[in-house]
């Protein structure tokens, strides 16, 4: 809760919520799942966490970047949970796929990181585990948060789990298979 030299620092500074929205939002529309007023009520999350936090220093610059993060995750989680991606990306030069309504590829890939988890070290299982995670949307924060870690071990793992998995050759073949191209050099 904010007090009331707080919320009085939030009041005088809510242009900058607007400042940030015009600078880096474009466009009249709608932004994945959420309108301009919705991005204003992010941003304003994102300037009661600045005040919070301030320590001293340019505020302006430091709200404007906590601002445009909150703005920026609740996007990228909007994005990640409209097009239901597969964290997938783990194959070089095939990029995403998005399995919105292909049943059978979605079994065949969750088929084979299952069979990989059983015979690889713990830190790439948990890596597996949390691209799985990210693929309904959650946050490295978040997921770190319910596995008691920061983000950046659970970027570590992931970061391991994709190594693993695109020496995979079950993958390769699912991916050639659906009409990927793909290098298996890189």
């Amino acid at each position: 809760m904010l007090d009331a030299g707080q919320r009085k620092k939030v009041e005088d500074n809510i242009g900058l919520v607007h400042k940030v929205i015009s600078d880096k939002v474009h466009g009249p529309y709608q932004f994945g799942m959420y309108s301009r007023e919705d991005l204003f009520q992010i941003g304003c999350i994102g300037l009661c966490k600045a005040v919070a936090t301030d320590r001293g220093g340019c505020f302006s610059t430091y709200a404007y970047r906590l601002i445009w993060n909150e703005i920026c995750d609740a996007l990228i989680c909007s994005m990640r949970k409209g097009k239901r991606e597969v964290a997938v990306e783990i194959l070089p030069d095939i990029g995403n796929f998005y399995v919105s309504d292909d049943k059978e590829l979605q079994i065949a890939l969750q088929n084979v990181l299952e069979e990989a988890k059983g015979v690889i070290p713990v830190s790439t299982k948990k890596g597996i585990h949390a691209m799985l995670l990210m693929e309904r949307g959650y946050t490295s924060r978040e997921i770190g948060e319910q596995m008691g870690v920061k983000a950046n071990c659970v970027c570590a793992w992931v970061s391991k789990a994709r190594k693993y998995l695109r020496g995979l050759a079950e993958l390769q073949q699912i991916a050639e298979g659906y009409g990927y191209e793909t290098d298996r050099a890189g």
